[in-house]
């Protein structure tokens, strides 16, 4: 928005909106996929340490790299065309897909390296006591 030098309005708040359903869609599928190789470890019993947690934690997110690159070009081929349109209604949609183009590369990059990380975090903290005991 800065960089078009775009003031918000209502057409860029409906784009920062559909922002906010995409990326907390791809957060919520990865948090899933890394939850459901935890899982899958568990219950085959390859979990038996941190490094353990944390290799099956990164199974499920590298997983997900070719879906989530996928869907992002899919949103970028169609906004783009959107973003840099002239024509009749086209300063309108422009400030649509502004805010959703900036938007969908920052989430891209966050899903794929600042969730997996926070989640990282979350685990050890949540299974600290699980292998402090284990190794009494």
């Amino acid at each position: 928005m800065y960089i078009m030098d775009y003031n918000i309005s209502i057409a860029s708040i409906a784009g920062f909106l559909a922002l906010l359903g995409i990326a907390a869609e791809m957060g919520i599928v990865m948090v899933a996929y890394i939850k459901h190789a935890l899982e899958e470890w568990e219950r085959e019993g390859k979990v038996k340490s941190k490094e353990d947690l944390f290799e099956a934690m990164y199974y499920g997110a590298v997983k997900r790299i070719r879906p989530k690159s996928m869907t992002i070009l899919a949103i970028l081929m169609g906004l783009i065309p959107i973003f840099l349109g002239k024509g009749t209604g086209s300063e309108v949609m422009s400030r649509i897909a502004a805010p959703m183009v900036g938007g969908v590369v920052s989430t891209f990059i966050i899903v794929l390296f600042v969730i997996p990380a926070l989640y990282a975090i979350y685990l050890e903290r949540a299974h600290r006591k699980f292998f402090e005991n284990k190794e009494e």
